[in-house]
Order: C-alpha cells, then sequence, then structure tokens
C-alpha cells in the first residue's frame, strides 16, 4: 500500500469515528437498507410480481433543479435521487465511493486526487473530471447568483472567485484528464469526503449546459443526470416522476422502478391519499402530517419518529426598525412558549430550542443560552429596546408582520406565537403567507420583518448552522446580521487543527451569535412519518435527507 493510500484509510478511519460520534440520530424508513457493492451486486431480491413504484409527497414545486441554483429541501429531495456526488452517503451514515471509484489524500490533507469510475450520463455521454470542474466554477462564478456557492469556499480559491474579484483559473479544482480530478483546499477539512456528496458538489453535463444554458428548467432530453433515477416528466406545480436509470454505473442495486412525486400543499390530503392507498408514505421528509392526527396516528403505532439535526427558526431583519435593535430581538426571542407548541400543536417529539446547533453535534445545547418562555426578561429587554429607540411605551411600537410560508403547521404555530407575543409583550403583530418559492425570495431580499425558516444540516457538523450567518450578503444569512467577532472565531475555527479546541472556537461563535440574537430558535426537529409496511430500505440520515436508491417493495 503507497503512502497516500495509507494516509487515505487512516483519514477514513478518523472521519468514521468522528461521524459515528456525531450521527448518533442516524434513521432508515423502512427499518431494512439494501447497499451495493462495488461490482453492483444487490444483496436483495424482489418478487418479479410485486410492482417496484413508490408515490411520496414533496409538497410543493422545487425552486431549482439545477445542482448549482437549489437552495432547499424539497429541490434537494430530488437531486438525491437524480445526481450523485463524487461520494454518496451510504444507509449508515457515512460517506463511500460513488461517482469516484479511488480517492488519494495528501500528506497535509489538503490535496484530494478523484478517480472517476467509467459512468454515463443519462443521455449516454461519459462521466467526466471536466464535468466536475465545470459544475463548481458554474456555482462560484458570481454572474450565476448561487445562493449555495458558499459551501464550496473549503476548495483553495474558490471565495476569492466569488466574492472577491478572483479569477475562477486558480480555484484549486482541476481536471487532470477524463478520469482525474484533483481538488485542493485552503485548509484541512475532516469532512471534505460528506460535503462531496452534497448537491451543490454534483457534477454537471458540461457539454449539454454549454450548448444549453436553461437544459434544467424541464424535463426532456436537455436535462441529463447521472443518479440512480431520471427524471421524465416534470408537471410543474402538480407532480414529478422518476424513473430508474439504466445507465446508471450501480443499477443492479436500484430496485424502484418508478418513483412519482405529487405536490400536494395540505397534510390532511397527503393523509387522506395515504390512508386511501394513493401514496406509500406520508409525512417527512418530504411532506407533512396534520397536527390534529398525531396523537392518533401514535395510538395506533403507525407514527414513526426520529431526531435529526435540524432546528426551526424566526429570522429577524435586522436592517430596518424595530429589529435592528437587539433588545427587542432578545424580547421577541424569549417571550415564546416552546413547550406549549410542541406539546400542543406539532407534537412530534421535538425539543425546544435555546441554541442554534443541535445537541447531536453540541450536546449542552440541550439547555441551550436561555430559559424557555422567560417572560419577565422578555419585558426587561422590551423597555430596554423602546428607550433604545425612543419610544416612551409599547403603544408607538411600529406595525410588526409574522412571515411564513403556506402550511397548515406553520400558520398555527405563527398564530400561537402571535398570540404569546400580544400577552406578553402587549406587541400587535399581522400574519402573512406566501408559497415557498416566493417566500423564499422575499426574505432572501430582506423584504420582510419576521419570517419563519428551517435548517437540516448539510454535513455533521456545527459550522453548518453557524456559516450561513457569517456574511450579512451570504446566500442563507436572511438577516443582514454581521458580526467581526463571530467571522473571526469562525476563520480561526478553520485554521485550528485540534478538534477539541475548534469544537470551542465554533461553541465561543454560537454564543456572539445567541448573545445578538438575529435569530430566534424555536425547536429541534424531529422527522415524523407513516409508511407502507411492505416498503423496505428508504435511507433517512441523520440530517434529514432521504434517498430511495436501495428502496424496495417486498
Amino acid at each position: 500500500m503507497n503512502k497516500k493510500l495509507s494516509i487515505f484509510f487512516s483519514v477514513l478511519l478518523v472521519f468514521s469515528m468522528f461521524l459515528t460520534a456525531c450521527n448518533s440520530n442516524k434513521q432508515t424508513g423502512g427499518g431494512e437498507t439494501a447497499a451495493g457493492n462495488e461490482k453492483g451486486e444487490s444483496k436483495v431480491e424482489v418478487k418479479p410480481d410485486v410492482p417496484q413504484e413508490l408515490r411520496i409527497n414533496i409538497n410543493t414545486e422545487p425552486p431549482s433543479l439545477h445542482p448549482g441554483l437549489a437552495k432547499d429541501t424539497t429541490s434537494g429531495a430530488v437531486l438525491n435521487q437524480t445526481f450523485e456526488g463524487l461520494t454518496r452517503i451510504s444507509p449508515e451514515g457515512k460517506p463511500e465511493p460513488a461517482a469516484a471509484e479511488k480517492i488519494d489524500v495528501s500528506s497535509d490533507q489538503k490535496v484530494y486526487t478523484f478517480k472517476i469510475r467509467d459512468m454515463q450520463w443519462s443521455n449516454g455521454d461519459p462521466v467526466t473530471a471536466k464535468d466536475f470542474e465545470y459544475a463548481w466554477k458554474w456555482a462560484l462564478d458570481p454572474n450565476n447568483q448561487s445562493e449555495y456557492a458558499y459551501q464550496l469556499y473549503y476548495v483553495k480559491g474558490a471565495e476569492a472567485a466569488n466574492t472577491a474579484g478572483g479569477s475562477l483559473d486558480d480555484v484549486g479544482v482541476k481536471a487532470l484528464d477524463d478520469k482525474t480530478l484533483e481538488v485542493t483546499l485552503e485548509n484541512p477539512t475532516p469532512y471534505f469526503l460528506e460535503l462531496t456528496a452534497f448537491y451543490t458538489y454534483y457534477p454537471i453535463n458540461s457539454k449539454v449546459a454549454e450548448q444549453n444554458p436553461n437544459w434544467s428548467n424541464d424535463s426532456g432530453d436537455s436535462y441529463t443526470s447521472n443518479g440512480p433515477f431520471v427524471m421524465k416528466d416534470w408537471s410543474h406545480s402538480d407532480k414529478i416522476v422518476l424513473e430508474k436509470n439504466d445507465k446508471y454505473w450501480d443499477a443492479q442495486t436500484v430496485k424502484l422502478t418508478k418513483i412519482e412525486m405529487i405536490m400536494v400543499n395540505d397534510p390532511n390530503t397527503e393523509l387522506s391519499m395515504f390512508e386511501n392507498g394513493e401514496l406509500d408514505w406520508a409525512g417527512a421528509p418530504t411532506g407533512n402530517l396534520p397536527t390534529d392526527a398525531m396523537q392518533a396516528l401514535k395510538d395506533s403505532g403507525q407514527l414513526n419518529t426520529k431526531a435529526i439535526a435540524g432546528i426551526y427558526n424566526y429570522k429577524f431583519n435586522t436592517t430596518v426598525k424595530p429589529f435592528n435593535n437587539v433588545n427587542i430581538r432578545k424580547a421577541f426571542a424569549y417571550a415564546i412558549n416552546r413547550k406549549e407548541i410542541i406539546d400542543n400543536i406539532t407534537q412530534g417529539g421535538q425539543m425546544p430550542a435555546m441554541a442554534i446547533v443541535p445537541p447531536s453535534m453540541f450536546p449542552e445545547n440541550e439547555k441551550g443560552y436561555f430559559s424557555d418562555n422567560d417572560v419577565e426578561k422578555a419585558k426587561e429587554f422590551l423597555q430596554k429596546g423602546l428607550e433604545e429607540l425612543g419610544y416612551s411605551d409599547v403603544s408607538e411600537f411600529p406595525a410588526v408582520t409574522l412571515s411564513y410560508n403556506t402550511s397548515e403547521t406553520h400558520q398555527k404555530i405563527a398564530q400561537a406565537i402571535q398570540d404569546m407575543w400580544k400577552q406578553n409583550l402587549g406587541v400587535e403583530v399581522t400574519l402573512e403567507n406566501q408559497e415557498w418559492a416566493v417566500y423564499l425570495d422575499k426574505l432572501h431580499s430582506l423584504d420582510y420583518q419576521v419570517g419563519r425558516l428551517g435548517w437540516l444540516g448539510d454535513f455533521n457538523d456545527g459550522i453548518n448552522f453557524l456559516e450561513m450567518y457569517r456574511d450579512a450578503n451570504g446566500g442563507n444569512n436572511n438577516t443582514g446580521w454581521e458580526s467581526k467577532e463571530f467571522q473571526d472565531l469562525l476563520a480561526k475555527s478553520a485554521l485550528e487543527g485540534d478538534r477539541e479546541k475548534r469544537q470551542q472556537l465554533l461553541k465561543d461563535a454560537e454564543a456572539v451569535l445567541m448573545e445578538d440574537m438575529p435569530v430566534a430558535p424555536i425547536y429541534f426537529y424531529t422527522n415524523n412519518w407513516i409508511q407502507d409496511e411492505k416498503l423496505k430500505g428508504v435511507a433517512i440520515s441523520g440530517l434529514g435527507d432521504v434517498q430511495y436508491k436501495w428502496a424496495y417493495f417486498e
């Protein structure tokens, strides 16, 4: 074994231990998983007379099915089936070779050399190292306005190219030949092989994209992908139909022949469709169950509940009054009764959140930085904020609008918090809602005052819940908040090789964020769902991502 391979396997061993520690909430949809090996041989044999067609609900139209433009879980739920990165997260929650069949790591852990396996795009074109280089640099090109471009900043020169006028030619991703991709990082990154499984790192068929810049807008011949499934139909705002990709390198492992993804944004309708045999799965991670049915589903034993690394937030627009004032933000955050929301509305075993990073990553965040429903402190903060803003009392407080995307659960939570803010702070709050894609644009453009957003981890590290707030104009910040102290702590964490010291730097950064409170945490997520008992092998990670590569009906 050569030196590079020895280093690679030692890095993988440490990385696996790291994932095991962080990913204690690993879950699978059907209790069983069927993973294929390197030769594409399947461990599961399905009955020839059992249809292998899955029907699920994804709630809404995906804002984008371009890997470089996707920015949300709905888009990700589709892309994770149709594309494949250099690595893929296994059913056990660990990264495994995917489009790359061999990975070498340099002694300083900063240069990764990926050997691309023999595989094809869905149109028959070979997948090449150039397709990865093209995709990553496309996302980093500021002209393309990729809001997730910062996920690539681990690559040398990537941030400079995206934000500081640097050259894309200097970015540390190079196709040395058709089968060899060399990636140079800014700093050693122990979770990099997990990042390469994330959709911003997916390849794009460069030949197709260069000929047709709008290749990702619809299904058809131009929409080429390299994953277990291909998109056969995209009826916008209605449904997406995927079929097994016979050109996929590991096609023998894939048992499902078809996945129908409908777009029904009503949990009651979703549950009724499941009960009528029109859906095989209802609820998370792609749909929602009606909150009024949760207790009955628990009592019947149908409900599956698993904690995941995700958080439900209310974000503040810190650029305009009154939420440009930290004490006002704290008042609103402290005046929320999270346990009451969980007990009476969501009813899915969620955990009240008084921090940003999930307890699976920072265990002490089970307690957090403040007490839930601390009305007395909330009133103190409100009074300080009123004085600082020049208001004599709450009657002079400006009108407040709470925004959320259309959903029964979001509506009920918003109504409950509206009442809490009226009762605890004496503030009148108006509610408004929009469809998902419109709502996302509204928050990204800071055209709101208070708005809800959830965040599911993209990889198992606390940085993933913090880095989005590093820059005021960051793609997923949405608050206008920025802190030099916070930025410096994140920068130090990137250079710190000692794991415990790095973890402390991240905790210190979180403390700065919670002191300034640009975002009010509400609860840490759980996934709650019901499913056809014959459906097996659905792989749901501890981050809440779902994969159907190994799914089948017995």
